[in-house]
């Protein structure tokens, strides 16, 4: 550029360019074996700080610490819980005796399930094998009128017999079985033979040399209205 130009152009107000600073590392001579390594902060190449190591060596004082299976150790010690205090005997005992109590709990809760599971499996073929020896088998008369009551459940039932069967009923010839909510009027060998296969389902077993007490609804003078709620 000439100077009739820049004077022109400072004349308009224009300001010269700065010039630009030298780095601090460039001032003074250099030493002699070449131009300064900016890698290693000014110093000649092949030049080493006082104490440095070797490029690729593992600093001293501090070994590899990880093990030969690659992953680094667990800095706690053993026994430590997340760097806490290390847990004593009492605690690791108490640990053990309730991981013992647990699992004898689940144990226990499996074999009742399973045992609940084989009872219902038992009832369900005795019913089975029940309903299959009383087929056709039951003695009730559609025409009966006189209700003969009895104690089953926990609660008050009754069956309707005629004259003939009431008398059969209460001389422990007849018995009474329950199947599928219907109440059974059968002979006493066959009450018997129900009673091996399924207990619970035999709902009336006179036995006609027991007191008169023991069974107060066998006399018909107790027969109850059908009108009367118990």
């Amino acid at each position: 550029m000439s100077n009739s130009l820049r004077d022109q152009l400072m004349g308009l107000g224009f300001k010269p360019a700065p010039k630009p600073e030298r780095p601090a590392h460039a001032k003074g001579p250099h030493p002699k074996g070449g131009k300064p390594d900016h890698r290693s902060g000014g110093k000649p190449h092949g030049a080493q700080t006082q104490g440095a190591q070797p490029q690729g060596a593992k600093p001293q004082g501090r070994p590899d610490a990880r093990r030969p299976d690659g992953r680094k150790p667990d800095a706690r010690k053993p026994g430590s819980r997340h760097g806490g205090k290390p847990q004593s005997r009492e605690d690791i005992d108490l640990a053990k005796a309730y991981a013992i109590r647990a699992q004898r709990e689940k144990d226990e809760r499996i074999a009742a399930e399973a045992a609940k599971q084989e009872e219902a499996r038992k009832r369900r073929e005795a019913r089975a094998k029940l309903a299959e020896l009383v087929k056709d088998q039951a003695l009730n008369d559609a025409a009966a009128e006189i209700a003969r009551h009895f104690p089953y459940g926990g609660k008050i039932k009754r069956i309707y017999v005629n004259d003939a069967q009431l008398k059969q009923l209460n001389a422990g010839e007849l018995g009474v079985l329950q199947m599928d909510g219907r109440y059974l009027l059968v002979t006493a060998d066959l009450l018997a033979q129900a009673e091996t296969i399924f207990a619970p389902a035999v709902a009336l077993k006179v036995d006609p040399n027991a007191p008169a007490e023991d069974d107060p609804y066998a006399d018909p003078k107790y027969q109850v209205p059908d009108d009367l709620v118990w």
